[in-house]
């Protein structure tokens, strides 16, 4: 039992031998993360980032390129690699995060934690390196035979910028520009996510499975809509534009679930079905006076034009009472049509009746009827 305990207390003084605490970074190279997302991807760069004037407020302005950072691989005198790239920061390897498959300057990069390395070279192109021991303590253990992807670039001279600094720009609805920057150079590696509807709609799929979105069919519409608008997926929304109409607990025919189904039903092609649908829609209690003017509008930009009267008309059939919004309605679809006295008419009605929160507008609608009498 001594024994056993003189060992117990051995490796508990070993263990807090060995234990890390808490002190300020090596150097005073700060730890960083940076995360930017590409639509439902999430990106994220964490990194230690010296200075340029350095640990003991030393200039090292013109000797960071080449000096500091050294060209091409070398043999840094401590760990396995012989010929080792940059680590792209300071101390701790940088890593890189994709929450998703990415593509990185063209070429595809699954999803996960990689090591970055840079390849610095006094002439020519620069290379990006993605490996797959994100683990190890900078580039000391580099191993070519862990490479995930390397990626050529070109750096570019750049405002001075006195702390490493890696971020994003060009930031676009399916890519951004990851970028190290650093003294007077900046390093660029483009990050794109070409499916990124796919993964929306697998994510609005997971969503719409599980059973925090209550019953109600407003998200169902979403992801149908969502699908209409970008031609992805159509088939399954249809079927959750009808889930939205009559589905069991949530299903609700209104003009809203209905002009839903239309949407999807005239991106698959549809557009005799798609009519039939808004023709039920918009003759819904629920189809307020606005929702059937924009329907005729979009009928209008479609060059649906007698179509676009037919609603026009209707809307100010049914709904008597407003006297500004049907008859700018009724006043676009004359002008479509060529029929300016008509056309006259309806402007000078709706512009008598014009409520207070068009106002702003007047010029606008005023404009339109010194055209046609013009």
């Amino acid at each position: 039992m001594k024994k056993l305990l003189t060992l117990t207390l051995g490796m508990c003084v070993a263990t807090l031998m060995f234990a890390q605490l808490t002190v300020p970074p090596s150097g005073g190279n700060q730890k960083s993360t940076v995360t930017q997302w590409i639509g439902p991807v999430s990106v994220s760069i964490t990194y230690n980032s010296p200075d340029v004037h350095g640990p003991n407020g030393e200039d090292r302005k013109g000797h960071i390129w080449g000096e500091l950072v050294h060209y091409g691989f070398i043999d840094q005198g401590y760990g396995t690699s012989k010929s080792a790239p940059w680590r792209a920061g300071s101390n701790e390897n940088t890593t890189i995060t994709f929450s998703h498959d990415v593509k990185i300057g063209g070429k595809d990069l699954k999803a996960g934690t990689y090591g970055v390395f840079l390849d610095v070279e006094k002439e020519g192109p620069w290379t990006w390196i993605f490996s797959h021991n994100s683990t190890s303590w900078g580039s000391y253990f580099y191993n070519p035979k862990e490479d995930a992807l390397r990626v050529q670039t070109t750096p570019v001279d750049a405002a001075y910028t006195e702390w490493l600094t890696y971020g994003f720009d060009d930031r676009q609805l399916t890519s951004a520009t990851a970028y190290l920057q650093w003294e007077n150079k900046r390093v660029p590696f483009k990050v794109e996510v070409p499916n990124v509807n796919d993964i929306y709609v697998n994510t609005m799929r997971g969503e719409l499975e599980g059973t925090m979105l209550g019953f109600s069919n407003g998200p169902w519409m979403t992801a149908a809509q969502f699908c209409a608008q970008n031609k992805v997926n159509l088939d399954e929304a249809l079927r959750w534009a009808d889930n939205a109409i009559s589905g069991s607990f949530i299903g609700v025919e209104d003009f809203s679930s209905l002009q839903t189904k239309a949407l999807v039903l005239q991106a698959m092609g549809k557009d005799a079905e798609s009519d039939l649908i808004m023709d039920k829609a918009i003759k819904q209690p629920t189809a307020t006076v606005q929702a059937v003017h924009q329907y005729g509008k979009a009928l209008l930009a479609s060059g649906k034009t007698q179509k676009a009267m037919e609603v026009f008309k209707m809307n100010a059939q049914k709904h008597p009472e407003d006297k500004f919004t049907p008859y700018v309605g009724l006043a676009r679809g004359y002008t479509a049509l060529g029929d300016k006295k008509n056309a006259i008419k309806n402007w000078e009605l709706a512009i008598k009746n014009l409520p207070e929160n068009q106002k702003p507008n007047i010029a606008f609608y005023e404009g339109e009827l010194k055209k046609l009498k013009g």
